[in-house]
């Protein structure tokens, strides 16, 4: 899958995602908890790239844009809480 992970925000809302053929396949949605936080709140990858890392490329983007913006983020999306929890090298950006 080479297609880019893209941000969109939307007042208190956000997604990063990726599309193919103009539909979404892969979306990690969050939404503003405060000026410089946000909480994840789901993640849904397509069946047919399950297996293949996407949900983690979503996860990567995130965070490389908490680091540029200095947000921390939280989440009570399953997928992300323990991926917070397996991965220090992305506990910079994790709320305390």
């Amino acid at each position: 899958m080479n297609e880019a992970v893209r941000h969109e925000r939307d007042g208190s809302r956000g997604a990063f995602f990726i599309e193919r053929g103009g539909a979404r396949v892969a979306e990690m949605t969050y939404r503003h908890a405060g000026e410089a936080r946000i909480v994840i709140d789901h993640t849904e990858v397509d069946v047919s790239l399950r297996g293949q890392g996407v949900a983690r490329r979503l996860l990567d983007a995130a965070v490389a844009w908490a680091r540029q913006s200095n947000t921390q983020l939280s989440a009570t999306c399953s997928y992300v809480t323990t991926q917070f929890a397996r991965d220090p090298s992305i506990a910079d950006v994790l709320g305390k």
